[in-house]
């Protein structure tokens, strides 16, 4: 059966399966024969590169540096076909993971640090429904912009449209511009190149603690409860792990927020800008949090002009 070579098609029908294990890139000793389980090779001027699994290199005494996870997208792709390799790889890369990609006659294979196999896995499922998380840029400001007022013409309190500007637009706005905004941590949804969500955290303190904001985000009106909003609050997370960020704080919706963590603030401690927003304050406890944790939360300057 001839492969696939329509680029939406292949997307579409990646089907990623993760296999079991780690997997590890490894220089065969120059002129001795192959034996062991090798899963594929690759021949150089330099001399021989075997892909094999952890176990059976530390087995046969091989020497490697990066652990891989090993991802085979289950479409036959044709050989010829253009643009699959670009799209995974600009993805992923978008979503700050290294890949190596193997193409095979009936599929390509990608590994991918061991310890992203789960990141990745996330990217690629978004991916398939045509959607890459990046970093917002400044070239975006409008496009984020008019999002958010798309997101919010209705007001999510009383369910009536808004008259004039949203709020949210104008705090947006500020955001951009204050001293408290973190480039990294605002984030942008794609499909086919046009902005379809957006998320911004931004700094906040408790005392002396140094924390996330989050808010707010946006999704078209017409995407909703497709899984953008939640992938961008789970990309919000994973980066502010990674940097060190000890939490996250929101107000927000106490039936939609504790499925990713979220907290009532006072639960930890944390008293919200305002005591009427009740359990609505939440917060979400990374692992950086420390024990001991007490005060009003504080968020950017912008907040407060509401």
């Amino acid at each position: 059966m001839a492969g696939e070579s329509d680029l939406t098609t292949l997307l579409t029908s990646m089907q990623p399966v993760l296999r079991d294990g780690d997997y590890v890139y490894a220089l065969w000793p120059h002129g001795k024969p192959l034996e062991g389980n090798i899963e594929a090779a690759v021949r150089e001027a330099e001399g021989l590169t075997v892909v094999l699994r952890r176990e059976e290199a530390g087995r046969l005494g091989l020497s490697y540096d990066f652990v891989a996870a090993w991802i085979t997208l289950q479409i036959h792709s044709a050989l010829e076909a253009v643009g699959l390799t670009a799209a995974v790889s600009s993805a992923l890369t978008a979503a700050g993971i290294s890949c190596n990609v193997l193409a095979g006659f009936h599929h390509d294979h990608l590994l991918v640090p061991s310890a992203e196999r789960g990141h990745a896995m996330e990217v690629l499922g978004l991916l398939g429904q045509g959607v890459v998380l990046r970093t917002e840029r400044p070239a975006d400001r409008e496009s984020v912009l008019a999002l958010t007022a798309a997101a919010f013409s209705t007001s999510p309190v009383t369910g009536l449209p808004v008259e004039g500007v949203p709020a949210e637009v104008t705090l947006l706005r500020e955001l951009f511009d204050c001293d408290e905004y973190l480039p990294e941590f605002s984030i942008v949804a794609e499909i086919a190149g046009e902005i379809v969500g957006h998320v911004i955290s931004t700094r906040g303190w408790i005392g002396e603690l140094r924390l996330l904001g989050l808010g707010p985000v946006s999704v078209q009106p017409h995407l909703q409860r497709r899984g953008i909003g939640s992938a961008l609050l789970r990309e919000t997370a994973r980066r502010a792990d990674d940097a060190g960020e000890p939490g996250i704080a929101l107000l927000g919706s106490t039936a939609y927020y504790p499925r990713f963590g979220f907290l009532p603030a006072r639960t930890l401690g944390v008293m919200a800008p305002d005591a009427g927003w009740g359990d609505h304050f939440q917060l979400l406890p990374l692992k950086a949090w420390p024990d001991g944790v007490g005060g009003t939360f504080r968020y950017a300057t912008p907040f407060e002009r509401l």
